[in-house]
């Protein structure tokens, strides 16, 4: 049986390896998230732990939304 991963686009991302602009999609499998770009194929994993790590960092964080 196959499950399906919910892959999104991220509007306005740039490949970092052939520079094409809306190709890259970012989808979670196994708990790890990855970004893949469709025109080169290119590919890039990170943890759920480093996904937190790069989230409480000042720089990467725009803004927090407090109800």
């Amino acid at each position: 049986m196959t499950t399906k991963k919910r892959k999104r686009f991220i509007a306005g991302a740039t490949c970092p390896q052939c520079k094409a602009a809306d190709t890259v999609m970012l989808y979670m499998e196994h708990n790890v998230e990855k970004l893949e770009c469709v025109a080169c194929g290119y590919s890039e994993s990170q943890t759920e732990e480093n996904v937190q790590h790069a989230a409480k960092s000042k720089h990467s964080v725009i803004g927090v939304f407090k109800p």
